[in-house]
């Protein structure tokens, strides 16, 4: 890719990773090699097998310890957190990838998972040929100020709201 560009999508509705998942198989699709790294998550998703049928296009990681909605640890969650932004760094930089994805990267920001400005200063450091994609509700102004796009999904109305717990093929 020569020029690559910065995109963020946020907000509190449904759709962010979604969105994401949709670029990476568009990119692999395209012939485009793609980081996709998980944050704030752990286990078995329906993306991840997506990935898999790709042939190897996707490379896929997480960094998150299963535990953070149900039993928190913010230091444990912030350790992985941590070694997930130095992992997608350094993919970002090797060269091998066209687009880089930092699934959930906003939340762990949010949560002060990362040192102070290590979000941006990743943002800040992206070769030129490389696509960044960012998601996660709570994107920082910072971040958000330094994209070339960014989406807010917003939610209008969501079955959540009802009870429906998230369904294996739409929500994971």
């Amino acid at each position: 890719m020569e020029q690559g560009k910065v995109q963020v999508y946020t907000g509190d509705g449904k759709g962010k990773t979604t969105a994401a998942v949709g670029l990476a198989v568009r990119a692999a699709g395209n012939g485009l090699n793609v980081y996709f790294g998980q944050f704030m998550k752990h286990g078995e998703t329906g993306e991840l097998e997506a990935f898999r049928a790709l042939g190897g296009r996707v490379s896929a990681e997480q960094f998150g310890t299963g535990d953070e909605l149900s039993a928190p640890d913010p230091q444990r969650d912030a350790q992985a957190a941590r070694h997930g932004l130095a992992c997608a760094r350094e993919a970002m930089a090797s060269g091998n990838y066209d687009v880089v994805i930092l699934d959930e990267a906003n939340v762990a920001e949010m949560l002060g998972y990362f040192a102070p400005g290590a979000l941006l200063d990743a943002v800040r450091e992206r070769p030129e040929g490389v696509e960044l994609v960012i998601t996660g509700r709570g994107a920082s102004d910072e971040v958000m100020a330094a994209a070339d796009l960014v989406t807010e999904m917003r939610e209008v109305k969501h079955y959540y709201r009802d009870g429906v717990p998230a369904r294996r093929g739409i929500e994971f």
